[in-house]
């Protein structure tokens, strides 16, 4: 196992360790949690990095990369949403986005193709996890009401064009044409 696939499952393992650090009640768990969100957020940056210079890239982390980044920002976003900081509709949103764009990879593999992250996505991923770095801090100049809907209108916006990029770049993978050719082929009577 190279080293960006460590760094992607070391992402995944800093998971659990970010939902104790939020859960547990002491002063500064929060920060504590953050910590923990900063480093795992920057592995993504940091496996991605290695892996393109150095031509490491591998398929197991073309699929575990992403997996890992919806894994993490979900359940930071679980964890405010929980709080009511993070509206359940804007989550639901993330959601949908991101069990659709598994599944438009799910069917790629089944065709022999992997989707790679697009540039959109990486947009979403890195404006994601600033947004959700900054909605740990509880000291800012700004009311912390702003600051949420702020980050929530910067995480729906960047996840709906991102998914919508997806299923419009990789249109061929869901095989359109054939179901549409279903659908206005004239039936035997018109002929």
């Amino acid at each position: 196992m190279n080293l960006p696939n460590k760094l992607t499952l070391m992402r995944v393992i800093l998971i659990p360790v970010y939902l104790v650090l939020w859960h547990l009640d002491f002063p500064g768990n929060n920060y504590a949690a953050l910590a923990v969100f900063v480093v795992a957020s920057l592995t993504d940056f940091l496996d991605g990095y290695i892996a393109r210079k150095h031509n490491l890239v591998t398929d197991f982390g073309k699929f575990m990369d992403p997996l890992a980044d919806k894994m993490l920002v979900l359940t930071a976003m679980t964890c405010f949403c929980a709080m009511g900081r993070f509206p359940d509709w804007a989550l639901v949103i993330v959601m949908a986005r991101e069990f659709a764009v598994s599944g438009l990879r799910m069917v790629a593999v089944d065709n022999g193709r992997v989707i790679a992250a697009g540039w959109s996505g990486k947009v979403k991923t890195f404006s994601t996890m600033v947004c959700l770095c900054l909605m740990h801090l509880t000291i800012l100049p700004i009311p912390m009401w702003v600051l949420d809907w702020t980050c929530v209108v910067v995480i729906a916006a960047t996840t709906l064009y991102s998914g919508v990029e997806y299923f419009v770049k990789n249109r061929d993978v869901l095989n359109w044409n054939k179901y549409c050719l279903l659908y206005t082929s004239p039936s035997p009577r018109d002929s």
